[in-house]
């Protein structure tokens, strides 16, 4: 099939890379002339492992291409995907304005092509709220008149950082649709990808699009769950990693998304969660549930702040201290920021008077440019000893991205750096006895400090 991937974005990219490689003809549009101009040089806008190898691959092979020329982009394809951002405006809301001027542009493009020329398809990738794809179809109708075309409504579920394979290998494919052919024609483009007997689900429109909503939540749901229960074991001494095994032994529960630390970040739970919210107070339906996951999540980070604040508060105070990062994107495998408990936690220590100083392997030239001035000094991947460079002088280190360098690091070299062998583990990674052992102190999520 020949296809348009609208916007050159984490869901644009991937979908539109991993559709070349089974043997489509797939374009990349973007009105960000730099992002194409890196994508043709070979280049990668994004950091997603095998992700750039697979570019590749097929854009030697003439089945992916990158424009920002929307005619070319728009004349040939059976399908076109809008996957353009959707951010979450001050009031929670989803800002839908890039959605639906992508869909004016089609629209546009729809009329001039005339008549005669074969129906469109405009697929809805993006995560929008209910309602929003037959906003996409109003907009382009208005435009066309009677001109026949098709909407239809795709969700992902892509995690950063295995979207190749959660692309590869899906749980599931969801489809709304309109028409039945169309859910012929989804069903033919996904087929590659579920060989190994997974659904797809074709059903109307608005369900699908709610489908997102509802995995999302419920993961934020189990994650702010965690959180709370890891609070209660501080409170009580109890070990929430204890509790935790004693819990999701259970086949009815599970373990994943069941770990306790600084509360979810990304680009996906917490926009998500807000647009439940938002969907609830615009029909009049009370989400409760979902406003309190969201407020538990924000507090996770300013409860284990306090840790910090009060540790200090026995040593003169946060003002003047050096306070070390390990990760700074909102977890590993991607250089993704977005709400990242990182982030905040620095914001709040810089307020307090310290001088913050952050690692992480891949995500340092989007925090100088997204959030500029949060850090005194950045060290990258790249850097010799990076990871413990930022230890030199350092009052205390804290743990805010599980990266799998920071598992197993150098404890000895870590204290002779250090002005204070102090460890704030926002990911629980250590063993308290080992942390004993060592002479550290230790604050971790559920466990009980330990203090030298």
């Amino acid at each position: 099939m020949k296809l348009t991937m609208v916007g050159t974005g984490y869901v644009g990219l991937v979908t539109g890379v991993c559709f070349s490689n089974t043997g489509n003809d797939v374009i990349c549009l973007d009105v960000d002339q730099r992002k194409i101009e890196i994508l043709k040089k070979g280049g990668c806008p994004i950091y997603e492992p095998g992700l750039t190898e697979l570019m590749e691959k097929n854009v030697k092979a003439g089945r992916l291409h990158f424009t920002t020329d929307k005619q070319q982009a728009y004349r040939d394809a059976d399908m076109i995907f809008i996957c353009v951002g959707t951010p979450t405006g001050k009031n929670g809301e989803t800002d839908l304005s890039y959605v639906l001027g992508a869909a004016d542009d089609i629209g546009h493009m729809i009329k001039q092509l005339g008549p005669s020329a074969k129906p469109k398809v405009v697929v809805v990738k993006s995560t929008v709220p209910v309602g929003t794809t037959h906003k996409v179809k109003d907009r382009i109708r208005a435009i066309v008149g009677d001109m026949r075309f098709h909407v239809a409504d795709n969700p992902e579920f892509l995690k950063e950082g295995a979207a190749i394979n959660d692309f590869n290998y899906p749980d599931r494919v969801v489809v709304g649709v309109e028409d039945a052919s169309v859910g012929d024609m989804m069903r033919e483009l996904y087929a590659p990808f579920v060989r190994q007997g997974n659904p797809i689900f074709v059903m109307d429109v608005r369900s699908a699009e709610m489908v997102k909503y509802a995995s999302n939540n419920f993961l934020a749901t189990k994650i702010s769950f965690i959180n709370e229960m890891a609070n209660l074991c501080e409170a009580h001494g109890a070990d929430i990693a204890r509790v935790r095994e004693g819990m999701c032994a259970d086949k009815r529960i599970g373990n994943q998304f069941l770990y306790p630390g600084l509360g979810y970040g990304g680009s996906c739970f917490p926009k998500d969660t807000l647009a439940c919210i938002q969907m609830g107070k615009q029909s009049g339906v009370e989400t409760q549930l979902s406003q309190a996951v969201h407020d538990v999540n924000q507090r996770q980070r300013r409860r284990f702040f306090s840790k910090i604040e009060a540790h200090f508060a026995a040593h003169g105070g946060l003002k003047g201290k050096t306070v070390a990062f390990w990760g700074i994107a909102f977890k590993p495998h991607t250089d993704d920021i977005r709400e990242a408990p990182a982030v905040t936690l620095a914001e709040l220590c810089g307020a307090a008077g310290a001088q913050c100083i952050g690692f992480d392997p891949v995500a340092t030239d989007n925090v100088e440019r997204e959030q500029p001035g949060k850090f005194h000094r950045l060290v990258g991947g790249n850097a010799e000893n990076g990871m413990y460079d930022v230890l030199k002088g350092a009052h205390a280190v804290v743990i805010s991205t599980d990266w799998d360098e920071f598992k197993q690091p150098d404890f000895d070299k870590m204290k002779k750096l250090m002005a204070a062998p102090t460890i704030f583990d926002g990911r629980n990674l250590y063993k308290l006895d080992l942390m004993r052992q060592l002479g550290f102190t230790h604050y971790s999520v559920g466990r009980s400090p330990v203090a030298r």
